[in-house]
Order: C-alpha cells, then structure tokens, then sequence
C-alpha cells in the first residue's frame, strides 16, 4: 500500500512539474519591427505563453509596456496601452506564426491608422 501511494504521488508530482513548464512556442524575446503610416520603429517583447494566453512586456523609445492577448493555433494576438505626449494611446497587433517570426498588421484605435509588423524570435526564456 505505501509503495502504491508513493507511486501515485511522484506520478501526479510529475505531472505538476511537466504542466507548470509547459511554455508555449512564443515564450521568449521577440525582435520587432513596425511600419505604422511611413513612420518605422522596432521593439524587443519578452512573451509568456501559457496555453491560449499570452502576457509579458515590450520594451522602446517610449518605455516599458505590459501585453495581453491570446492565441489560437497559428493566429496570435496582443495589445497594450499606454500614452503619447499626454493622450491615451491603445496598440493592437494580430498576425500568424510561422516558425520564429510572427508576421501580421497592427492599428492604433485612437489615431485610426494601421501599419505592419514582423517580430523574430530571438532567444526562449528560462527553460529553453
């Protein structure tokens, strides 16, 4: 009986350890670069992929922000507020996996204006 529960136990504490650092495909750094209406800018985001949800932050000339998004598949989606000389300023990026680079558009609501991203994987996170 105590050889039957200790099985159990390292079984399921096994099972624990494999889910808690099940990172998905996008954790890591990402190098992106963004055209939004002829003005270009680049970024480095570091993502956390657990299951269907993404979260981290992204790094520019602007500062540091916090992501949330998901992502489905193939598709991969985020966004993140902020603000521009004093005016709130809300980011959205959707775009597709292919490998180590996420290609896709991103817009920004308050402003109307859309652009295109590319974003390379550049290294995994802990865990690699």
């Amino acid at each position: 009986m105590k050889i039957l529960l200790a099985v159990v136990l390292a079984a399921s504490s096994a099972a624990l350890f494999a889910v808690a650092y099940d990172a998905g495909p996008l954790t890591g750094t990402w190098q992106l670069h963004q055209d939004i209406a002829g003005n270009e800018s680049d970024q480095t985001c570091t993502f956390t992929q657990a299951g269907g949800d993404l979260t981290g932050s992204c790094e520019s000339a602007l500062g540091s922000v916090k992501i949330t998004g998901k992502v489905e598949e193939k598709k991969v989606s985020w966004m993140f507020k902020s603000e521009y000389n004093g005016s709130p300023l809300t980011m959205k990026y959707k775009g597709t996996l292919d490998s180590n680079k996420i290609i896709g558009n991103v817009s920004v609501e308050e402003y109307g204006v859309e652009g295109d991203f590319t974003a390379v994987q550049s290294g995994k996170g802990a865990g690699e």
